[in-house]
């Protein structure tokens, strides 16, 4: 993979965590589909990578209305989110971003910038050892609106004391970049691995 960095000088790197600095994908869809299962559902694997980035109850949410569905928001979070945890450990990070992120450790002010529930994410970085890299965190509790509204990535921005414009994304999905482009930021666009194209 090779990513297209601006050679602009930025004062701040903020990175999406899910599919953009860690490979936890496939993890989440068979999360997903275990837990859709469980309830007598269905998640396409095309429709789970167009929603990429779009925070979970949201997509519960979006299943119910697609598909007729009446799943109760809360329980299914929860259920797909206790399958994800059980496979946590077998996250590996996607290392071209990761080695940006370890290149500015210590230099610029760096943060990830996540529709995850917070629980998911830190258990995340820690299972690719680089929890403690981030200088701020921001998850979907800190914002009412997640992506694409910019405010997961203005939240960060804030947090690290760094304008908007002077700050770099890592983003993997549409919604994610949609986001960015709200927000006034430049980005920089990660391929996700098996994304059915």
């Amino acid at each position: 993979m090779k990513l297209e960095i601006p050679s602009h000088p930025f004062a701040g790197y903020i990175f999406d965590c899910d599919g953009t600095i860690a490979d936890t994908m496939p993890i989440h869809y068979r999360a997903w589909s275990q837990a859709m299962k469980d309830f007598g559902g269905t998640f396409p694997e095309d429709l789970f990578y167009q929603w990429g980035g779009i925070p979970t109850a949201v997509i519960v949410e979006k299943l119910n209305e697609k598909f007729g569905l009446s799943l109760n928001v809360e329980e299914t979070v929860r259920c797909k989110e206790r399958h994800y945890l059980e496979n946590v450990h077998q996250v590996l990070p996607v290392l071209p971003v990761l080695e940006i992120a370890r290149g500015m450790h210590g230099v610029k002010p760096l943060a990830i910038a996540s529709g995850g529930h917070r629980e998911l994410v830190e258990a995340t970085l820690k299972a690719i050892n680089i929890l403690d890299m981030f200088d701020a965190i921001v998850c979907a509790e800190d914002c009412e609106r997640g992506k694409p509204f910019p405010d997961p990535f203005l939240e960060a921005a804030r947090r690290l004391g760094v304008a908007a414009a002077d700050c770099l994304v890592f983003e993997d999905s549409p919604t994610g970049v949609a986001a960015a482009e709200a927000a006034g930021m430049h980005y920089v666009f990660v391929p996700t691995a098996g994304r059915p194209l």
